[in-house]
């Protein structure tokens, strides 16, 4: 067990030291239908473009490479109860599910349901962009505005052996939920 907790403090510490994490500059409440704006890396330049599409009754977000391949989207559940938000692979297949969850006064509490690596909990205060995305305990991605001074700009952090596509869906779709009238 304190070998487990060893462990797992290395690995979440590795974000403080930026240790094979990728950062990503996200824009923040950019995501109106119809726009369309890039996801750079921290020295600047492109990586990937997130396109918003008007698709009847579903808001909808393709993430494609620099060569225009689509790699993920985002697409509103309609008629749904509970706030949620579908992740796609590049070929349409779901890969998750990003479910709003227990809403706190300081924290609040989301789940992003994987089809295949296991759920991926989100704790944080999601409306300030300050929050964190663990797998049974440990870290895989950080969102902080800290990182950058820009106004409506916050970081994405994402740490080795973690699907950037997923994470950066994920991080669209509960930037979408949180803010849906933005």
């Amino acid at each position: 067990m304190f070998g487990e907790r060893r462990a797992r403090h290395r690995a979440n510490n590795a974000f403080d030291d930026g240790e094979g994490v990728t950062r990503y500059r996200m824009q923040q409440k950019v995501f109106s239908i119809g726009d369309d704006y890039w996801i750079d890396d921290e020295a600047g330049d492109h990586v990937y473009k997130v396109n918003g599409k008007a698709l009847r009754l579903r808001r909808t977000w393709a993430i494609e490479d620099r060569e225009g391949h689509r790699v993920a989207a985002v697409q509103s559940r309609p008629m749904r109860i509970k706030d949620s938000m579908e992740i796609e692979d590049a070929d349409g297949h779901r890969i998750a599910l990003v479910k709003k969850g227990l809403v706190g006064p300081v924290r609040d509490h989301w789940r992003i349901k994987q089809e295949e690596g296991g759920d991926l909990t989100v704790n944080g205060n999601i409306v300030d962009h300050e929050y964190t995305i663990e797998r049974d305990g440990y870290k895989v991605a950080e969102v902080s505005k800290k990182w950058f001074r820009l106004r409506d700009t916050y970081g994405l952090g994402i740490g080795p052996d973690t699907d950037h596509a997923t994470v950066l869906a994920a991080a669209i779709a509960i930037d979408a939920m949180a803010h849906p009238g933005d």
